[in-house]
C-alpha cells in the first residue's frame, strides 16, 4: 500500500463527517443505540461497535487503520503512553510461573515492570546481550513465554537480528515483542521480519510536535483483540480522541520530517567525528558502528538520535557545555521539532561521576527540524568550553 495513501486517505470516509478535509475529534464519552440487538452485540464485543470511548472511538479508529498499515500489520491499538503499550503487551502473554528473556537495559518502564511488578506474580526475567543470537538460545527455558527486544535501543543503539530471533522464537512457541520507537515504521518494519508484536512511543516521531503522549502496538487481529478486551479495557489505558487527532495531524508530515532530520543528522555526525573535543560518536548508520551491516539489513535509515562521548574529566565542564548550548534543550524524549541533549552525568551526580567510565562522559543528542549549519555552529561554540 502506498505510504501517501496511508497517511492522507486510508480510513477517512469524509462523507461521514460533512466532507471535512480533516477528520473531526469525536469528543464523546458514549454512543446511542437504535435497538436492543445493537447494544447486545456491543456488550458482547466492544471492539465491534462504538459503545464507550474508553475503548472504541471514531477518531481513534482512523488512526488505528493508518498505524496498522504503516507497520504492515493486521491491526493496531493506541494507548495513552508507550509505557501502557509495553505493560499491556507483556501482561497479555504471561502467567504465574512464566519466564521472559529481555535485552539488557531496556526502556526504564519496561525493566521496572520486569524487576518490580512481575516478580510479585512469580514471573521472572533474564537479561542478555541481544547482539548475538546464541545468547537468546542459551537463555531460553521451557517456561519462557516472551522474548522482549529493543532494536536499536535509545542510548548506545545495540541491535538485535529481528528475523533470526523471530525464527528462533516461533520454533519454540514464544511470543516476540520489540520496541521500535527509535526507527518508526518509516525506517523499520518488525512485523514483516516475523516479530509478533511491534510497539513504539507515538510521543516521538509519529506525533512529531512534542505536544502529546501516546503508545502504539501492532500485530495480528487475534492477538490485539485479546489485548483490547482484557488489558486495554481493564487498565483504561486507551488514548483520548483529542490525542489521537494530534497524532493523525503528525502523520501527515512524517516522511518529510524524517527525511529532513536524517539529512541534518548525517552532517552533524560528520562534524562531530572530526572534532578534537569528541572522543566517540555512536550512530547506527555511521561507518564505525559495529553492527552497521545488520543496521542496513533491517533498517532503511537511522534518523536523529545519536550519542557522543566528550573528551573531559570534569563533571562541571559537561554541565557548562550542556547549558552553554543555545539551541539544544536539556530534556528527555525525542522526535519533535526541537533539538535536545541529555548527558549521562546529569543522572549520575557529581559525587558518583567517574571520568574513567566512558558512559559517564556520554551525552545523547536528538536532532530536530532546525537547519544543520545552525546546529553545528551551536555545537562548535558549546564545545569550545571544554
Amino acid at each position: 500500500m502506498e505510504i501517501s495513501h496511508i497517511l492522507n486517505e486510508l480510513g477517512e470516509d469524509r462523507s461521514q463527517y460533512f466532507n471535512a478535509v480533516a477528520p473531526p475529534i469525536i469528543q464523546t464519552s458514549n454512543f446511542v443505540f437504535d435497538s436492543f440487538e445493537d447494544i447486545r452485540k456491543a456488550f458482547e464485543d466492544e471492539d465491534s461497535a462504538f459503545l464507550y470511548s474508553r475503548g472504541k472511538n471514531p477518531t481513534i479508529e482512523i488512526l488505528r487503520k493508518k498505524l496498522a498499515a504503516l507497520d504492515g500489520a493486521e491491526d493496531a491499538l493506541v494507548f495513552n503512553s508507550g509505557a501502557s503499550a509495553i505493560f499491556c503487551s507483556v501482561l497479555a502473554n504471561v502467567k504465574s510461573g512464566d519466564h521472559i528473556v529481555s535485552v539488557n537495559q531496556p526502556y526504564s518502564w519496561a525493566w521496572r515492570m520486569f524487576d518490580n511488578v512481575l516478580p510479585r506474580f512469580n514471573v521472572q526475567t533474564t537479561y542478555i546481550d541481544g547482539t548475538k543470537i546464541e545468547n537468546f538460545e542459551n537463555a531460553l527455558r521451557p517456561e519462557t513465554r516472551i522474548i522482549y527486544l529493543e532494536s536499536p535501543n535509545s542510548g548506545t543503539f545495540e541491535l538485535q537480528d529481528l528475523e533470526a530471533v523471530a525464527k528462533l522464537a516461533k520454533s519454540r512457541g514464544i511470543i516476540t515483542i520489540v520496541d521500535n520507537s527509535y526507527s518508526s515504521p518509516i525506517h523499520q518494519k518488525p512485523i514483516t521480519l516475523g516479530i509478533d508484536l511491534s510497539l513504539q512511543s507515538a510521543t516521538k516521531y509519529l506525533g512529531g510536535h512534542s505536544d502529546t503522549v501516546a503508545g502504539v502496538l501492532t500485530g495480528t487481529k487475534e492477538m490485539l483483540s485479546k489485548i483490547f478486551n482484557e488489558q486495554l479495557l481493564n487498565t483504561g489505558s486507551g488514548i483520548s480522541p483529542f490525542n489521537a487527532w494530534l497524532i493523525l495531524r503528525g502523520l501527515r508530515t512524517l516522511p518529510m520530517r524524517l527525511a529532513h532530520i536524517s539529512k541534518t543528522t548525517e552532517k552533524i555526525v560528520h562534524f562531530l567525528k572530526n572534532h578534537p573535543k569528541i572522543e566517540k560518536v555512536i550512530f547506527p548508520f555511521d561507518e564505525d558502528f559495529p553492527q552497521l551491516e545488520l543496521a542496513h539489513k533491517q533498517m532503511t535509515g537511522a534518523c536523529g538520535l545519536l550519542t557522543i562521548t566528550l573528551k573531559t574529566d570534569s563533571y562541571e565542564q559537561i554541565e557548562k557545555f550542556t547549558y552553554g548550548l543555545q539551541h539544544f534543550l536539556v530534556a528527555v524524549s525525542w522526535g519533535g521539532h526541537e533539538s535536545l541533549i541529555l548527558p549521562q552525568a546529569a543522572a549520575i551526580g557529581p559525587d558518583k561521576f567517574d571520568p574513567n567510565i566512558e558512559k559517564h562522559r556520554m551525552a545523547r543528542l536528538y536532532i530536530g527540524l532546525e537547519d544543520a549549519d545552525y546546529l553545528i555552529a551551536d555545537l562548535e561554540q558549546g564545545l569550545a568550553i571544554l
